[in-house]
């Protein structure tokens, strides 16, 4: 099923999932994302990229975003168009759009006996170079692509997260460190992987 409405982050619904941040350049990491090659289906995540990090903006986001806690700013990009899953950390995330993309998002508070319905997500339009804080009380993932070149996304978060766990996690839905994911119940891949199917109803698609 297409989700046919999109919000832009300049409404004020966002409030409730995150914040446009306004003035930090994000020239050259947008360019930098855009001179990194898409794969030419699905999609690839990096949680620390060697050229992002070298950056001034990274510096900038260690230090204005996270409090000067250590950080890591890595790059998700390539190819997907459906919610397929839903994820959260104990943070709050930092995306920059290399590219236009939809978020499709969702509040963790809605997570509840082990299920989410769909219908409760919103999507929202980040254009290529706007800056958003996700805040860890709203469920996302993979961005979706608005365009056929497929999508480019920075992500940065405390260091150390989405990189394998140490030791079995007792909590079945810790993924990776300070990741916890649940699956769209027609997601066989993911659910194959052992990650827990939580998300009920449509699994919605965003068409261009």
């Amino acid at each position: 099923m297409v989700l046919e409405k999109i919000y832009s982050i300049d409404d004020e619904v966002f409030a409730e999932y995150g914040r446009k941040i306004t003035g930090a350049d994000v020239t050259e990491i947008v360019a930098a994302g855009k001179a990194i090659t898409f794969p030419k289906e699905g999609s690839a995540y990096e949680p620390s990229t060697a050229a992002f990090e070298e950056l001034a903006i990274s510096e900038w986001i260690r230090k204005e975003c996270f409090g000067e806690l250590p950080t890591q700013v890595g790059y998700c990009y390539g190819h997907s168009n459906f919610l397929n899953a839903w994820e959260w950390h104990t943070s709050s995330e930092i995306n920059i759009a290399v590219t236009d993309l939809v978020l499709i998002l969702a509040k963790r508070s809605d997570y509840q006996d082990g299920k989410i319905d769909s219908s409760t997500a919103k999507a929202f339009l980040l254009k290529a170079g706007d800056m958003v804080e996700v805040y860890a009380t709203t469920l996302h993932f993979c961005p979706c692509e608005v365009s056929k070149e497929g999508f480019g996304c920075v992500v940065a978060l405390p260091k150390g997260t989405n990189t394998p766990l140490d030791e079995k996690a007792g909590d079945p839905l810790l993924f990776r460190k300070n990741k916890w994911l649940i699956a769209h119940e027609e997601n066989e891949g993911l659910i194959a992987r052992g990650v827990a199917p939580g998300i009920i109803g449509p699994n919605y698609e965003i068409k261009y």
